[in-house]
Formats: structure tokens, C-alpha cells, sequence
């Protein structure tokens, strides 16, 4: 599920090398996908229509960071690793059990692999979760009330933090805009700080999933610690610094793209 972006598998492998590597020439895309230079130039222009990536002297480069990219555009980026993340968090969800879910399209795409459970009592602000768990009608999905992101499709203020605070859930998953350096887990909005941290404060067990891009990315916004978390979810091993703060709390590490693991 790509959301309201129509692309093809390869352009979306172009956007995901040009996002980790931050420039790629025409010709050397062509020479990696074996297309002619017409071809790739035609992916890159409709990548570059949909603000995915921009072009800059002699190929393209990522957009401008100017906040938060569109939650469509989000999608389909690092969607493989973050379809492994979800299948590996889908292995640790019993069934009949009660999640609280945050923002964020890695939630969103765990939601989808969970969607063969029994059972599961949902609770979230995120529309794009609730829809994907009401497609099982086993499921019990429990809403957020208030005013609607329209770009995101969420939830967001003070009637979602007391909303997830009525609760007491088995596991809450969520993931974050950035992780600081020092382990301080960062977003874009005050606002989704404080649903995030009410998640945190109302679950049995917080599982933080988030692919390796998220290790340093700029966002603003403080909002808790990473050793806060029960687990931590990522498709690739962390920081070496993370991973000691981590260790040092006792807190579980999951290597997702090639499901190695270590408590």
C-alpha cells in the first residue's frame, strides 16, 4: 500500500537510494537499473513532481528539509526495511492483545502485518491504523475524537492525550521523527510529542519502531529518551552509542532486515 502516490518499484528503490546517499546522477541509475538515460530521466521527473526528490546539476538530490515530507511521500519511502520491522513486531504481539498506536507510517505499516491476529483491541489517533485494523472484523478499534491533520490523517491535541490516558494497554507502538544523538527522541510538533508520551505512560510495554534514517535527523522538538522504551525495533544495527545506552538500561534491540536480535 503506497497510499495516494502512484509509482512504480523502481522508482520507489530510486527515491530510497537517493534518500540514504543524497545525490545519484542519471547516468549512474541507469547503468544500476540497466535502462536507457530516457527511461530514468522519466521516473526522476515523476519522482520530482511529487516533491519525492528534486534536481539539482547533472541528477537529483532529496528535497529541501522544510519540516516533516508529506505523510503519501513518507509511505513509500524505506518501505521495504519497514516491512520487515513490522513482520519482526508482529512476531512479538500475542493475539487478544490491546495496543495503542501513534502517528507515523512504520505504525501504520506494523498495523498491516498484524491484521492476520486474532483478536487485537486497538486504540489509536491515526486514521491510516484504523482503517488497516478495521479490515479484520475480529478487531476491536477504538478512535480519538477532535480535529483532523488533513495531510496525515490524525489526531492531535488535548482531547487525544486524555484519550490514551483512559486506557491501560498491553503494548503501545510508535515511532518518532528523529533520534538525537544522545538518545533524546525528537519531532516536529508539540502536539505529537504529547500523544506519543501519553502512549508511553499508558502501556505495559512501549515498542519503538523506526528505520536507520531517523538516527540524526534534525527534527526539533524533545520528547522522552529512547531507554524509555521496552524495545526498539530498526532495520539495521544502531549507533554504537544508542545500542551502549540501550544496553546499559536493558532494554531490548531488534535487527530487522536480517532478524538478528539481542537483548
Amino acid at each position: 500500500m503506497t497510499g495516494d502516490i502512484d509509482i512504480t518499484a523502481r522508482q520507489r528503490e530510486i527515491a530510497d537510494l537517493v534518500q540514504s546517499n543524497g545525490f545519484a546522477s542519471v547516468e549512474a541509475l541507469a547503468e544500476r537499473f540497466e535502462v536507457t538515460t530516457q527511461t530514468i530521466r522519466r521516473d526522476l521527473t515523476r519522482l520530482c513532481e511529487h516533491g519525492i526528490l528534486r534536481r539539482t546539476h547533472g541528477g537529483v538530490e532529496p528535497p529541501a528539509p522544510v519540516g516533516n515530507l508529506h505523510y503519501a511521500r513518507r509511505q513509500i519511502l524505506n518501505l521495504p526495511q519497514k516491512r520487515a520491522i513490522a513482520e519482526t513486531v508482529a512476531g512479538r504481539v500475542p493475539d487478544g492483545a490491546s495496543l495503542a498506536f501513534s502517528i507515523g507510517t512504520t505504525p501504520e505499516i506494523v498495523m498491516q502485518a498484524l491484521t492476520r491476529h486474532q483478536g487485537l483491541r486497538i486504540f489509536t489517533n491515526n486514521l491510516h491504523v484504523a482503517f488497516s485494523a478495521s479490515q479484520n472484523p475480529g478487531f476491536e478499534v477504538t478512535i480519538a475524537g477532535g480535529r483532523l491533520r488533513h495531510g496525515d490523517r490524525d489526531i492531535l491535541g488535548a482531547d487525544t492525550e486524555r484519550f490514551f490516558s483512559s486506557y491501560k494497554v498491553d503494548i503501545g507502538i510508535f515511532g518518532v521523527a528523529g533520534v538525537d544523538a544522545d538518545g533524546t527522541l525528537l519531532d516536529f510538533h508539540e502536539d505529537e510529542v504529547a500523544a506519543r508520551q501519553a502512549i508511553l505512560a499508558n502501556c505495559r510495554r512501549a515498542f519503538l519502531v523506526l528505520d536507520a534514517s531517523k538516527f540524526g535527523r534534525p527534527a526539533h522538538v524533545r520528547g522522552g529518551h529512547v531507554t524509555e522504551v521496552a524495545a526498539v525495533f530498526c532495520d539495521t544495527p544502531l549507533p554504537p552509542a544508542i545500542a551502549s545506552l540501550l544496553a546499559e538500561a536493558g532494554r531490548e534491540t531488534a535487527t530487522c532486515a536480517g532478524m538478528e536480535e539481542r537483548a
